[in-house]
């Protein structure tokens, strides 16, 4: 063989060389790298989240009830006080002085009521006496009477007999009205006591106000007031002085708002995780106890029913979450847990165990009518893939699948269920195993059925780019 057809076939074996590896080059950048994840069976849990702050359940300000001045404050911002715990006191010199004439009166009355009861005993004794004389003169009266009958006796003895029986029966009448006047007197001492020792209750309440006591067991949360202030009772229209605001702590509830278009997830008894900004790393445990039914300006907070501006804007909902005991039923609220901490809220507000679930981020929306399926058949969505009315808006995946030894993909519709915190719930459309595209964003925004790709799962950079869009 010649050196000149040497060289030519050696000519010919490079450009073939060179064709075929220009085709493979060419083919490889024509393949879309994606992101890819299965479709798996698992529980998922639906959850909303919601901001605000931590509550009692019940908490007063306790208010003053007498007028005066401030004489002693025995507890302080952040003490906890039990039941009838002694908060404060006002000057009480006038009401204890009050209090102590009248228990004079009412001593005098009581030694009133003594003396007319012995006067009523002493006017029974009387009549008594006067039955008896009665009863003495009667008997006289009779024997003149028969005596005068038969004429033994003058008529002068007999009237001085009728006339000492008609005294005697006189006298007895007096002193049974006397009877009757004594106990009158002292029904009517009585009485009068009873009234000074009415009286006396009031005067021990206006005394028992200058002393104010906790209502029950609680933290003492605010004290706006000092010992020598002088304090108001409240009256019509107008507020009085507050001695200090006192919180039940023994339930605590986290009042968070809830955006607007997950408020109809949230209903009462949902199990809810509460998390306290100043106490990281634990998590208290409650429930849905109340949701709002007004909604709330974002900004403002005020409830739109009473809003005067007609500027449209972003709204939550007020949702209450009480905290739970433990199983052994004791209190779980630390002490260093205090109203108006900053807390955030995650109600589970659906629980599914063995769902179908997908990455969130794999939904798109396809307008059928552009997309050119690759595959009559996969799973259940067959004829809901490959048919269409008219072109809309339909959400669903793209499906890995082998076309000639090439991986493309292929735009599959799924009908969705509850969301959880990265992953959804397939309803339809899809069955476990099957193996979809999760990203890149880029990527999935741009994606059609039919595209060359290839799997790449390696972690790629955040850009400017992406976590804007």
């Amino acid at each position: 063989m010649s050196a000149k057809k040497i060289v030519l076939i050696v000519v010919v074996v490079l450009l073939l060389a060179g064709t075929i590896t220009g085709t493979i080059l060419y083919s490889k950048s024509n393949v879309t790298p994606v992101a890819t994840a299965k479709a798996a069976t698992e529980e998922l849990v639906s959850t909303v989240s919601g901001t605000g702050q931590i509550k009692p359940k019940t908490y007063v300000n306790v208010g003053a009830t007498s007028f005066g001045r401030i004489t002693h404050l025995y507890v302080k911002e952040g003490d906890h006080v039990k039941a009838g715990t002694v908060l404060a006191t006002v000057e009480n010199v006038q009401p204890e002085a009050t209090v102590a004439a009248q228990a004079a009166t009412i001593a005098a009355s009581k030694t009133d009521i003594n003396s007319y009861i012995a006067a009523e005993k002493t006017a029974v004794a009387n009549v008594d006496q006067a039955k008896a004389d009665l009863e003495q003169k009667q008997l006289d009266f009779g024997r003149s009477k028969q005596l005068y009958e038969s004429k033994l006796i003058a008529k002068q003895d007999y009237d001085a007999k009728k006339a000492a029986y008609d005294m005697a029966v006189a006298t007895l009448a007096q002193r049974q009205a006397s009877v009757a006047q004594a106990q009158a007197q002292t029904d009517s001492a009585r009485g009068h006591t009873n009234q000074a020792v009415a009286t006396q209750r009031s005067n021990y309440d206006a005394l028992d106000k200058t002393i104010s006591r906790a209502p029950f067991d609680g933290l003492v949360t605010n004290v706006p007031v000092r010992e020598g202030e002088t304090v108001v009772v409240g009256i019509q229209n107008a507020e009085g002085s507050t001695l200090m605001t006192l919180a039940d702590m023994s339930v605590i509830t986290a009042e968070v708002k809830v955006d607007e278009t997950d408020i109809v997830n949230v209903a009462l008894g949902q199990t809810a995780d509460v998390t306290v900004d100043a106490l990281p790393g634990k998590v208290f445990k409650g429930h849905v106890t109340e949701v709002g039914d007004q909604a709330l300006l974002r900004t403002t907070g005020v409830a739109t029913s009473q809003s005067t501006t007609g500027t449209e804007e972003a709204k939550d909902f007020k949702v209450v979450v009480t905290l739970d005991p433990t199983s052994d039923g004791k209190n779980p609220i630390p002490d260093e847990l205090r109203p108006g901490l900053s807390c955030t809220a995650k109600i589970t507000t659906a629980s599914k165990p063995g769902t179908l679930t997908i990455p969130i981020q794999s939904l798109v929306q396809r307008d059928l009518s552009g997309e050119q399926s690759l595959f009559k058949n996969h799973g259940k969505t067959s004829t809901a893939a490959t048919t269409f009315v008219k072109p809309v808006l339909t959400q669903g995946v793209y499906v890995l699948v082998t076309d000639k030894k090439q991986l493309r993909v292929n735009f599959i519709p799924v009908t969705t269920g509850i969301t959880g915190a990265t992953d959804i719930e397939v309803i339809s459309g899809l069955k476990a195993g099957d193996e979809i595209v999760t990203g890149r964003y880029k990527v999935l925004r741009a994606l059609k059925s039919g595209t060359a790709v290839k799997r790449d799962n390696s972690v790629e950079p955040i850009t400017q780019d992406d976590s804007s869009s």
